[in-house]
């Protein structure tokens, strides 16, 4: 009995998918379940599996082609039962052949030095011609019976063009990519996008996190990290300002009542934005274990359509980088993004002394459309403050 493959139900935003690759070939055998070709939207990559077990008869779309919801993938010829593939049995080998087999062999010519017929190069050619990967076939031999001299290989680099061996390899956009690139350019062409600067002595949040970190994770079984405490900081601030957490629709400022803050994840594939879903609710636990998990599904390409849709605000990390300062782009429709980078030891100012001091440098990105300088600068601060002193995340002032 044959059983049709059809492309999944693509969620209601995406319109079509590309098929990456296929994992199986006409003629394979398949379980059920199995992996059988990999599909990428503008967002995630989804997996198409196996509906029965049995042999993969053909593949009817080729890799590269563009899918919709239900079109005709491939059609598996169902097998009763989905039986492992036998190891072959050991080969018996014959005395004698056991015999010839301990024979020594004349030894094989080096891979790369395999000469055409008539080509014969002098030691000192032959060198040459291997360090500069010629094909020696290519070369005037001016020795007896033709023989390439080192000369006859030195006057052929002399007569190589200046730019002999650089190529171009041109290879297409992924989807992710290509959406990566629309939406960046978008944001920079629709909204009046400006960064404002600041520093933060993580010093007492460092002294904290040190304090705390091996009794948070064998309570919580998971590590304590920076994120949590910086998703925290925006909260707060994002409740002081709340036209930071607004976006533009129209001609109308669409104040968002809840937190559901981005959190870039760096894939393989390119950038994308898990969101923390009320975000304001999450203990710090939750929200570790949520980025954590956000993290290990973005890589392994399991990571939802959901999860990367929606969020009022986010946060990008480039110190783990090593990037020590940057302008990150707002992800629209939002109107502002912070941007996190590297802890670098630093000498300031406290009080009438200089001390060497754990300092980041954090960046604030917003539309200046809707959000004034007073109100990011005084965001940004706010945010400071309460990483400089994590009391009052407790305290909520």
């Amino acid at each position: 009995m044959s059983t049709e493959v059809r492309v999944p139900q693509l969620p209601e935003s995406v319109a079509d998918a590309t098929l990456v690759t296929w994992h199986k070939q006409p003629g394979d055998a398949v379980a059920r379940d199995e992996n059988l070709a990999d599909l990428e939207t503008d967002k995630v990559v989804l997996e198409v599996p196996a509906p029965v077990a049995g042999i993969l008869k053909s593949q009817d779309r080729p890799a590269g082609a563009t899918v919709t919801s239900g079109e005709l993938l491939a059609v598996i010829e169902a097998a009763a039962g989905a039986a492992a593939a036998k190891p072959a049995p050991r080969a018996t080998v014959a005395p004698e052949t056991r015999a010839e087999a301990r024979k020594p062999t004349e030894p094989k010519p080096a891979a790369g030095k395999v000469e055409p017929a008539g080509t014969r190069l002098s030691p000192a050619a032959r060198r040459l011609v291997e360090e500069n990967k010629l094909a020696a076939a290519e070369i005037a031999g001016s020795g007896r019976d033709g023989r390439i001299t080192k000369g006859d290989v030195a006057q052929h680099l002399a007569a190589a063009p200046a730019d002999a061996g650089r190529v171009d390899r041109r290879v297409p956009m992924t989807r992710l990519r290509a959406r990566i690139a629309m939406r960046l350019v978008e944001a920079q062409s629709t909204q009046a996008l400006l960064t404002t600067f600041n520093e933060v002595d993580l010093q007492a949040l460092m002294a904290l996190r040190a304090k705390y970190k091996e009794p948070f994770e064998q309570r919580h079984g998971v590590r304590l990290g920076f994120m949590s405490f910086f998703v925290k900081a925006c909260i707060e601030a994002l409740g002081r300002f709340p036209v930071v957490n607004a976006s533009v629709e129209g001609s109308d400022i669409v104040y968002h009542e809840y937190y559901d803050i981005g959190v870039a994840v760096s894939t393989d594939r390119g950038l994308i934005v898990p969101v923390l879903r009320d975000a304001d609710r999450m203990g710090f636990a939750d929200i570790e274990k949520a980025v954590a998990g956000f993290a290990e599904r973005a890589r392994s390409g399991t990571i939802t359509i959901d999860e990367l849709t929606g969020g009022s605000f986010s946060i990008t990390n480039g110190g783990v980088f090593g990037s020590l300062l940057s302008t990150p782009i707002v992800n629209a429709p939002q109107s502002a993004i912070l941007g996190m980078h590297k802890i670098q030891q630093r000498p300031v100012a406290a009080g009438e002394q200089v001390v060497v001091r754990p300092m980041m440098y954090l960046a604030l990105t917003y539309d200046h459309r809707i959000i004034d300088g007073r109100e990011a600068v005084q965001f940004l601060v706010a945010v400071k403050e309460t990483l400089e002193d994590p009391a009052r995340l407790l305290l909520q002032v």
